[in-house]
């Protein structure tokens, strides 16, 4: 870690009086925080209350990542959604954009019209597809980024970077490498990203991957807010099935904690595609498999899964790879919950009546081989550790890396952490507070 990091409870800064020459700000959303809009129909996919006929947030499958792209686009974060006229809306971006303009004192602007002295007091927000690779968002980010500055004609410019969840990733990516797909062979980050950026601010992020996301994979995801109920808008298990950034939210295998009966850790290999098989997470092996794939995405299944499976192995391995030598010319800062029960772990048990390995990550009792019944409580202390109920502290701090490497891994020079769900760490006034005050 680096010299003078708090990774604690930092004392909150009293927000300065509102003062002219701020550098910019980006927002960076987490998954699913993007409006996504159909370009032949210019109909909004997502989010809608109701999933419409006819819409696909499935990507297509085959085994070149890059070429599997369907109609629809980003066009804006998510700001706010309302479920009905006589429920209050509920708020998921739009009360950090108000904070930023009505307390921190800066006006939105977009990258394609900046307007004039753009170069200060402004905050930008950056859409993007949440369904695609994280590098290649990365990778926009940062062409975004440069247009801006030849566009202002201010080479030297920073931004400093708020970034909720999975933008945090991104973030750590486009900072770490640039403009630049994965390195092939041994991976060493030049950092050649962080002449843009001066801080960035790492909102609940998964440095180390969330249990959750198998979970996602294995029975589909709602919408985050838990707020907001499966009677709404959700994908299922085959839609999460195309997407390689959910791979890429997967815990790292150094992080990775599957437990047998006896709570007895196993060596599972999470990135091998014979894990998959092995536990009945495959979804080819699914009865309704036929139903949701055409015969052609059935061939092309599992030869895609197991390069995108690849790919997350990867991804995971760049944002992790240590810094060789000289100073990071960026600045991290963490916040995060820290009181939350959230899942950390996985309990694998073998269901003698189907012949087949269930999955256990939302804790629950249970009956061993030989009777012995164990209950929920003791399950849950095994399967879930502080956090803000999505993402573990532990896996925020990059906990798994050794002591005396973190700091190469992730340069911290700050954190503040308190009692928070993962969704309203953008909303929480108070975290907001500390944010504005840090933003400078």
């Amino acid at each position: 870690m680096c010299a003078g990091a708090s990774l604690g409870q930092a004392p909150s800064p009293t927000p300065s009086p509102v003062t002219t020459g701020k550098t910019p700000v980006i927002v960076i959303p987490g998954m699913t925080g993007s409006t996504l809009y159909d370009k032949r129909t210019d109909e909004q996919v997502w989010f809608r209350l109701r999933r419409p006929k006819g819409d696909d947030l499935r990507l297509p499958i085959s085994t070149s990542l890059e070429r599997n792209r369907d109609n629809l686009e980003p066009r804006d974060i998510i700001r706010g959604v309302r479920i009905a006229s006589f429920l209050p809306e509920i708020e998921i971006y739009e009360r950090l954009i108000y904070a930023l303009e009505k307390r921190g004192g800066y006006r939105e602007a977009t990258f394609d019209q900046p307007g004039i002295d753009a170069h200060q007091d402004t905050f930008y927000v950056f859409p993007y597809d949440w369904r695609r690779d994280n590098v290649e968002n990365a990778r926009l980010l940062v062409r975004r980024i440069e247009a801006l500055k030849a566009k202002l004609k201010k080479p030297n410019l920073k931004f400093n970077i708020v970034a909720h969840s999975m933008g945090g990733l991104i973030a750590r990516y486009a900072a770490m490498y640039g403009d630049a797909d994965i390195p092939a062979g041994n991976l060493s980050p030049n950092w050649s990203g962080s002449r843009h950026l001066d801080k960035i601010f790492l909102l609940g992020t998964p440095n180390e991957g969330a249990i959750l996301s198998l979970r996602g994979i294995l029975e589909g995801y709602s919408p985050t807010s838990p707020i907001l109920t499966p009677l709404i808008q959700s994908f299922n298990r085959a839609d999460v099935f195309t997407i390689p950034s959910v791979l890429q939210l997967l815990p790292t295998n150094e992080s990775l904690i599957i437990y047998n009966e006896n709570f007895e850790k196993l060596p599972v290999d999470l990135y091998e595609p014979n894990t998959w098989d092995e536990y009945d997470w495959s979804i080819w092996e699914d009865k309704v498999f036929k139903e949701n794939f055409s015969k052609e995405e059935q061939r092309q299944a599992r030869p895609f899964f197991t390069v995108a499976l690849r790919r997350a192995k990867r991804f995971h391995d760049a944002i992790r790879a240590a810094t060789r030598a000289g100073k990071i010319p960026v600045a991290f800062y963490l916040i995060g919950g820290d009181c939350k029960d959230t899942p950390t772990a996985a309990l694998v048990l073998w269901d003698e009546k189907k012949a087949r390995w269930e999955t256990v990550i939302r804790p629950r009792s249970f009956t061993r081989t030989d009777g012995t019944r164990i209950s929920e409580e003791e399950v849950k202390a095994k399967l879930t550790a502080k956090g803000d109920g999505t993402v573990t502290l532990k896996s925020l701090v990059n906990d798994s890396a050794p002591e005396e490497d973190r700091a190469r891994y992730l340069p911290v020079f700050g954190g503040m952490f308190q009692c928070e769900d993962h969704t309203r760490l953008v909303t929480s006034s108070d975290i907001q507070d500390k944010l504005l005050g840090l933003l400078k």
